[in-house]
């Protein structure tokens, strides 16, 4: 497992700045046990691709992208690649009460990506003068509008149901994606009938079962496309006929090419 990027008695506690950003570049691929800590953190990837676990489901974040966890929310982290580039944002609890009460993924601007750039310049030791703490209150503000543009559909998130038995195939589908099975056949894995588990995953995850796992299946690709694996592999492994239908689908969902997609956002 890798060391936390801030030390765990500064994570929980709201003494120091009420912001403290932190960022790395490290070969090797960054793995966190599940964890909690007292400040609410937001974690974003400088290129490349994260996939964060959370109590409510799991997210892939690319660069664009960044996942909220307010305080004492319980979390995990991968890198997937070869290196890690990556941020974290650190929030005193006390400082939480204007952001989003739950994790969520969000839209990073161009604005809160400069602030976190600057922030995490700053000697995390030091208390905030007044022109720092002014643009860390920003950097705050700019979070909770992100989170307000941030439509929840359009992040790359797999949240999971409630339900046990429903979780079981959820669970089965994380571990293997391109299982063929169909409706019929989960079911039955579950001791549920068909209906009862179309409900669970409809009412539990806002996705039917076919799309819950379309969506774990887009979810694996990427982590594997940003390890480096070939497109085509990735797609025929993933259970798709060609590598065009592959293509279609990765098109539909985040409109561009598997080729495209986990390129370094500008600046």
């Amino acid at each position: 497992m890798s060391d936390p990027l801030l030390a765990p008695a500064r994570a929980d506690s709201d003494a120091g700045p009420f912001v403290i950003a932190v960022s790395l570049d490290a070969h090797g691929v960054r793995d966190t046990a599940p964890h909690q800590h007292a400040r609410g953190q937001l974690l974003g990837a400088h290129r490349g691709l994260l996939s964060v676990g959370t109590a409510l489901g799991r997210w892939l974040v690319p660069a664009t992208d960044a996942v909220w966890l307010p305080p004492h929310a319980p979390h995990s982290l991968r890198s997937h690649g070869a290196a890690f580039s990556g941020w974290s944002v650190y929030v005193a609890q006390a400082d939480c009460a204007a952001l989003p009460a739950r994790p969520c993924a969000i839209r990073v601007s161009a604005l809160l990506r400069a602030a976190i750039a600057r922030a995490a310049a700053w000697p995390a030791s030091l208390p905030l003068d007044e022109a720092r703490e002014r643009l860390a209150r920003v950097l705050l503000d700019e979070i909770a509008d992100c989170h307000a543009h941030s439509r929840a559909g359009e992040r790359i998130g797999l949240p999971l149901p409630s339900d046990p038995r429903a979780l079981r195939v959820a669970q089965a589908l994380i571990d293997d994606p391109a299982d063929p099975r169909g409706l019929a056949d989960w079911a039955a894995y579950a001791h549920l009938s068909q209906r009862s588990l179309s409900r669970h995953f409809s009412a539990e995850t806002g996705y039917s079962l076919l799309q819950w796992r379309q969506r774990a299946r887009l979810m694996r690709a990427l982590e594997r496309l940003a390890a480096g694996e070939a497109v085509t592999t990735v797609a025929l492994e993933m259970g798709y006929d060609s590598v065009s239908a592959f293509t279609a689908m990765f098109r539909r969902h985040l409109g561009a090419a598997p080729t495209h997609y986990l390129k370094p956002s500008p600046g």
